[in-house]
């Protein structure tokens, strides 16, 4: 194994290496000489340090070499190279993983992929049997001809184009009335990602529901899903809520609980009560000391009922 010692003239051709790397940068911007690295036998790159504002920790690097039994150092290249500490920029990240919740925008599209973990084929009637076949359903009277105009025109299988209506009473009605007439539908994987993701944002762990009086799978308001999500999850329906219109955990809770603090109805004052048995004497005059009036005579008093 060959010695990595830099070579002896390669490593004294420091100024043939500066001279290169000004020669590249601009005026000024070569600093001073850091070391001399051996790349192999009788090449060695020289690195001088950049003094380029935005290339903090940058160096110029200028490789030479020379022939063997030569006496003359040749420049073999120079180019700008990030050091140790150098600044960099981030990484290059793909669009499918720099995308995020509400990036999208009116008018976007997002492309999905044909392997996507989160979808497996479902039933969109690609494997019905032939219309001649013995366990094909009888198409209705009048039919023929509206299935004939739609295979006329342009429309693809699998296409978002609007598709001719399945025969009423055929597999294909029942599958996409009980809604399986998709070409992909959510995975066992997908499923487990978007209860995750549900259940991070609006779960039992949240500091709203900590604080709540009681759980939403109690609450009026909690509308539950369909399907293997109705036993985990639903949709709140309660407009002072802050989940309004978002999936919630059965386990989260927030202040508007339906039966949280329910208002007292306002008291009813009791019904009067009079007696029209007691007749109530009144002074038709004020009463004087004695106990006569004005006139002298006795004081007048009248009973009402």
């Amino acid at each position: 194994m060959r010695s990595r010692t830099p070579d002896r003239l390669c490593a004294e051709a420091v100024d043939l290496a500066r001279a290169a790397a000004e020669e590249a940068a601009l005026p000024g911007m070569v600093g001073e000489h850091i070391d001399a690295v051996a790349d192999g036998d009788r090449v060695v790159t020289h690195l001088f340090a950049c003094k380029e504002p935005g290339y903090r920790g940058w160096r110029w690097a200028v490789t030479v070499a020379r022939a063997s039994r030569a006496k003359v150092v040749t420049l073999d290249e120079s180019v700008l190279l990030p050091g140790p500490d150098a600044l960099l920029a981030p990484e290059w990240v793909p669009w499918s993983e720099r995308l995020r919740p509400g990036d999208m925008g009116p008018g976007d599209l997002l492309p999905t992929e044909a392997e996507d973990l989160r979808l497996e084929p479902g039933y969109s009637g690609e494997d019905a049997p032939p219309p001649n076949s013995v366990v094909a359903d009888k198409a209705p009277a009048g039919l023929v001809e509206d299935l004939a105009e739609a295979e006329d025109a342009d429309v693809t299988t699998g296409s978002p184009a609007v598709q001719p209506a399945p025969a009423r009473g055929s597999a294909a009605a029942v599958a996409q009335e009980l809604g399986m007439g998709r070409a992909r539908v959510l995975s066992r994987y997908g499923l487990h990602v978007a209860a995750d993701r549900w259940e991070e944002a609006y779960g039992a762990k949240t500091p709203m529901a900590q604080a709540a009086p009681a759980s939403c799978v109690s609450c009026g308001f909690l509308t539950p899903l369909t399907g293997s999500l109705r036993q985990a999850f639903g949709v709140c329906a309660n407009e002072f809520s802050p989940a309004d219109g978002r999936v919630v955990s059965l386990a989260y809770g927030c202040g508007g609980h339906s039966e949280a603090a329910v208002m007292p109805k306002p008291p009813r004052p009791a019904e009067p009560v009079i007696d029209e048995t007691i007749v109530d004497a009144l002074s038709l005059r004020p009463e004087r000391d004695g106990g006569s009036v004005e006139d002298g005579g006795p004081a007048e008093e009248l009973g009402h009922s």
